[in-house]
C-alpha cells in the first residue's frame, strides 16, 4: 500500500490542475494549492480553471490559498515554470515537515546558477526529499483521462516506487528510476530541441529535415546525457526520447509552437511561456563547459537571442565538416 495517502499540488495552472486530477484517480486526498487568492476562490466556486477549459474539476479536490495548510499533505508536487521553482520552494519551506518528498514538474535548469530542478529543491528546502516527474505529457490529455506515461525518479528507489504507488493509475503510468539526472537533462534538453524542429516545420523545409532534426537532436541530448552521468535506459526512455518525439511534432507543445512561428516570420506566441526558451542560453552554456558538441541547440539558442537569422543558422549547420553517424 502507498505510504504517501494525502498529495498537494503547488501551482495551479493547467499542468497543476491536471496532476491534481491524477492524484484523485489515484486514491489520493487532493489539495490544490493556488498563489493568487481570487484564481483559488475562481476555481473552488466554478470547478473550472480557466487555464484548462472544458475540464470539470473533481469535487474531491480541496482548492486553497493557504500554504501552511497545503504544506500538511504527505508529499508534493510542485508544479511551476522552472525559473521560478526556487521562489515556491523557499516559501514552501518554513512549512514543510523533515522528509517530506517534494516533487518537481518542471523540466529546464535555473539561470545564473546551472542547477537541475532537484537542485534547487534540496537547496531550497533542505529537509525535503527532492524528486523529478517528467515524460511524454499535455495537460489537457491528462487532466482528461486519456492514457499516459511518464517517468519518476528520486535517488531512492524505495522512495521512487511508493510515489509512483501514490500516483499511478489505469490511465496515468509513471515509471520510476533512480537516475534523476538523466530524467532531468530529458526534460530540459528536448525543451530547446523541439523549439528547432518547430522552426524547420515553420520555415517548411520538409519532413526529410524534420526527421533529420530530431535524430541528430537526439544524438546531442545523449551526448550531453553521457557528460553529465545520465544513463543511456534514461535517454532512450519516455523522459528522454519519449518525449522529444511528441513535442517535436504537436502544436500542443508550446516550445513546439513558439519555434513555428519563429519559423513563418511570426511574433512569439502571446502568453505562452515556453520554458525552452529561458533553457537554451543555459544548456549550450553547459555543453561548453563539458566540451559537448551540440550544434542544433546552439543554433537555437542563438535564433533566440537574435545573435543569428534562422537562414544563418541553417546554413550553418549544413555547411558543418562531413562525419560519422553517431
Amino acid at each position: 500500500m502507498p505510504t504517501f495517502h494525502s498529495i498537494a499540488v503547488i501551482g495551479a495552472g493547467a499542468w497543476g490542475t491536471a496532476l491534481a486530477e491524477v492524484a484523485v484517480r489515484a486514491g489520493r486526498t487532493v489539495t490544490l494549492y493556488a498563489r493568487d487568492a481570487g484564481h483559488a476562490a475562481r476555481i473552488a466556486s466554478s470547478r473550472e480553471n480557466p487555464r484548462l477549459p472544458g475540464v470539470k474539476l473533481s469535487e474531491e479536490i480541496a482548492v486553497t490559498h493557504d500554504l501552511a495548510h497545503a504544506a500538511r499533505a504527505d508529499a508534493m508536487l510542485i508544479v511551476t515554470p522552472a525559473q521560478h521553482l526556487r521562489g515556491a520552494a523557499n516559501a514552501l519551506a518554513p512549512h514543510l515537515r523533515a522528509g517530506t518528498p517534494v516533487i518537481a514538474c518542471a523540466k529546464g535548469i535555473e539561470h545564473g546558477t546551472h542547477r537541475f530542478m532537484t537542485e534547487v529543491i534540496a537547496e531550497a528546502a533542505p529537509q525535503a526529499r527532492p524528486a523529478i516527474l517528467s515524460g511524454p505529457s499535455f495537460a489537457d490529455d491528462v487532466a482528461r483521462g486519456l492514457p499516459t506515461a511518464v517517468t519518476l525518479a528520486a535517488r531512492d528507489d524505495a522512495l521512487a516506487r511508493e510515489l509512483v504507488q501514490a500516483l499511478g493509475s489505469s490511465t496515468f503510468r509513471p515509471y520510476h528510476t533512480t537516475d534523476v539526472r538523466g530524467v532531468e537533462i530529458g526534460g530540459a534538453a528536448k525543451n530547446v530541441l523541439a523549439i528547432a524542429a518547430g522552426i524547420v516545420v515553420g520555415r517548411r523545409l520538409g519532413a526529410s529535415a524534420q526527421a533529420a532534426l530530431i535524430t541528430r537532436g537526439f544524438a546531442e541530448l545523449s551526448r550531453f546525457g553521457r557528460a553529465f552521468g545520465a544513463r543511456p535506459e534514461t535517454l532512450v526512455g519516455l523522459s528522454g526520447l519519449g518525449d522529444l518525439i511528441l513535442t517535436c511534432d504537436s502544436p500542443q507543445s508550446r516550445n513546439f509552437a513558439l519555434g513555428a512561428a519563429l519559423g513563418r516570420g511570426e511574433p512569439k506566441p502571446a502568453g505562452k511561456l515556453a520554458e525552452g526558451e529561458s533553457t537554451a542560453p543555459v544548456l549550450v552554456e553547459l555543453a561548453a563547459s563539458q566540451k559537448v558538441d551540440m550544434p542544433v541547440s546552439q543554433a537555437a539558442a542563438a535564433i533566440l537571442g537574435g545573435a543569428l537569422t534562422i537562414d544563418a543558422a541553417i546554413e550553418g549547420l549544413l555547411t558543418r565538416p562531413f562525419k560519422a553517424e553517431e
